[in-house]
């Protein structure tokens, strides 16, 4: 939470993410088309250096409430579901008819994230985005409301854009919001709001700031926005939240002239497989380590053995994606486990080679292998 650094500038052929919020693309409960021209316009020129934009856009559902002329958003998910669809049509109308004076054409993409939690659609997700790319044709991507049960729910586009850009393998993630970066207070209550202009560590003290603010069109806050930094920078990418509503911002951002927060991110960054593993799946149970196994995945580099393992949360299978926490409850990481979860209630606490005589077999030494282990935790 120091003074803002310069960050070093992007150069051209680089990728980057722009998630663009409801606060930002609506006003008076409609689309903002004069916003959706400025972006554009923002787009193109960055295009014209070089640079690959995806563009993941929210106001599907103010589009859809406007179309309808409904007073606000549906609490009922079939019909949350369907105004969407109405909404969604109109919304890449808009961008679409925005981008045609500088040539430029656009693909919609809508997902959910169980398309992303299976590699085989996760990798072709990125291999047509990667096209498109190569094509000069601006992605937007937005979630699927219309078929996405809650276990398939990207939860807000602030994920749904964290996750794209580790799709991606994007430089950068860029947060327009109408609020324009973290304060240490909520600004829209208290005028004496200070910016937090650089954040270096994600710790608990950060979400406490953030709080749950949200507009009444978005799904997200500035909590959903933490959260989507914690993910980035954990994975060695940085994000900037800056105020989408401030004309040029996106050229600003690239001058290295902007006022937002930009988010500082781990030194070595992640390969795919590993983004994939710990930062886009989602958990189907828990595991929690005793201080020795923590020191030897987290400090020295070292797979999860049965010895260190002192507690089991839920039925898993061979192969899923499992969270290991410490003995305080703090989220370490994930991996893929080589043991089913009875299987490990059987041997934790235990030497390896004692895992013949408790189950009759031993497929491996880990219960997780690192090549299968990803860390998360932000040390502190």
């Amino acid at each position: 939470m120091e003074t803002q650094k310069k960050i070093t500038p992007l150069s051209t052929g680089q990728r980057i993410v722009v998630k663009v919020g409801s606060g930002v693309l609506t006003k008076d409960n409609r689309l903002n088309l004069e916003i959706i021209t400025a972006i554009t316009n923002q787009i193109c020129a960055l295009h014209d250096r070089g640079i690959q934009v995806i563009l993941v856009s929210s106001g599907a559902m103010a589009a859809g409430v406007t179309k309808l002329g409904l007073p606000c958003r549906p609490l009922e998910t079939p019909k949350r579901q369907a105004v969407s669809a109405i909404g969604q049509a109109d919304l890449i109308k808009e961008w679409e008819g925005a981008l045609e004076h500088c040539g430029r054409k656009v693909a919609q993409i809508l997902l959910t994230r169980g398309d992303l939690c299976d590699r085989v659609r996760y990798l072709n997700a990125r291999n047509t985005i990667n096209t498109l790319l190569e094509w000069n044709v601006l992605p937007i991507i937005n979630e699927n409301d219309t078929v996405a049960v809650k276990s398939l729910q990207f939860g807000d586009n602030d994920n749904l854009g964290a996750m794209i850009t580790l799709l991606l393998g994007a430089d950068l993630m860029i947060n327009l919001t109408d609020i324009g970066g973290l304060y240490d207070k909520d600004p829209r209550v208290h005028d004496d709001a200070r910016l937090l202009r650089q954040i270096t560590s994600m710790g608990k003290h950060i979400d406490a700031m953030a709080g749950k603010i949200a507009g009444p069109l978005g799904t997200g806050g500035m909590g959903s926005k933490i959260r989507a930094a914690r993910k980035l920078t954990s994975a060695g990418i940085p994000m900037i939240i800056a105020s989408g509503l401030t004309p040029n911002i996106l050229i600003n951002i690239f001058n290295n002239d902007y006022v937002g927060t930009y988010f500082v991110p781990k030194k070595e960054k992640l390969n795919s497989r590993k983004n994939w593993i710990g930062l886009t799946l989602q958990a189907k149970g828990k595991i929690t380590i005793d201080a020795g196994a923590q020191k030897a995945v987290l400090t020295r580099g070292k797979s999860l053995l049965p010895s260190g393992i002192t507690r089991v949360e839920n039925y898993f299978d061979v192969g899923d994606p499992v969270e290991f926490l410490n003995e305080d409850r703090q989220l370490l990481g994930m991996g893929l486990v080589n043991y089913n979860a009875s299987d490990i209630l059987k041997i934790m606490g235990c030497k390896t080679s004692q895992i013949k005589d408790r189950l009759g077999f031993r497929s491996y030494d880990e219960v997780i292998h690192r090549d299968n282990l990803v860390i998360t935790a932000d040390p502190e």
